[in-house]
């Protein structure tokens, strides 16, 4: 079977500062999202996965709490040990001055201002954060794909990869080329009729499983690019 023309952008990891190859074709096979589980069923694996890596923390019980849900200053916090992004650079005109809401005290401080510098989240209006409102999906998605790097679909490949889900409606105009990014790359799960429910709130189980995916993803990559220190003569 021919194919048809191959559209080829690559787009720059911050993360591990290599390249990654992304085909785009008018029909696109993207990778199967995961159903959206039950707060008790959430593979233990994806928990277990993030928490050794130090990206999530249990509670001081013991306990993950997969079904509780994440608050942005949260969000800050994981993504700022997932993209070190406290060694990218300030954007221009970025620069944090004082947020009468997230005092130098408070638990992620420091976080908070490096994803406002590096312009990976906002603020909104009087220069305030809001750091205990909880994000949606949606939002959560979105801001995850602008710390990946959000691939500069065009609009027609954007509805192509979002209409495959029943509730592509309902995202937000704002947030349609990231999460189509996070979709393309196979970090969301979905439910049993493969909803993305962009609207429902952001959990802790939701992120796990992004995370575990995204650590997956990224190990498949360093894979390939291992060679080995010696290379075995020819046989004679």
């Amino acid at each position: 079977m021919q194919n048809s023309p191959i559209n080829i952008m690559i787009n720059q990891r911050n993360l591990l500062g290599t390249l990654s190859l992304v085909l785009l074709m008018p029909n696109l096979t993207l990778p199967l999202a995961r159903a959206l589980e039950p707060s008790g069923n959430l593979p233990s694996a994806a928990i277990q996965q993030v928490v050794a890596s130090q990206l999530m923390t249990s509670s001081p019980d013991g306990n993950f709490y997969p079904e509780r849900m994440i608050s942005r200053a949260e969000l800050a916090a994981i993504l700022v040990k997932v993209f070190n992004l406290d060694q990218r650079e300030t954007v221009k005109g970025r620069e944090v001055k004082n947020i009468p809401d997230v005092p130098p005290s408070h638990w992620a401080f420091k976080d908070i201002q490096t994803v406002l510098r590096t312009d990976i989240m906002k603020g909104y209006r009087g220069n305030l954060f809001f750091p205990n409102q909880r994000v949606t999906r949606a939002e959560a998605l979105a801001i995850f794909a602008q710390a990946y790097g959000v691939f500069q679909f065009g609009d027609d490949i954007v509805n192509e990869i979002l209409d495959q889900h029943p509730d592509a409606e309902l995202i937000p105009v704002w947030a349609r080329k990231a999460i189509a990014t996070v979709v393309a790359e196979g970090l969301i799960n979905t439910d049993d009729h493969n909803n993305i429910s962009p609207l429902r709130p952001m959990t802790r189980g939701d992120m796990a499983y992004v995370l575990s995916q995204y650590l997956q993803r990224q190990q498949g990559q360093l894979g390939m690019l291992v060679t080995p220190d010696v290379i075995p003569p020819p046989e004679k």
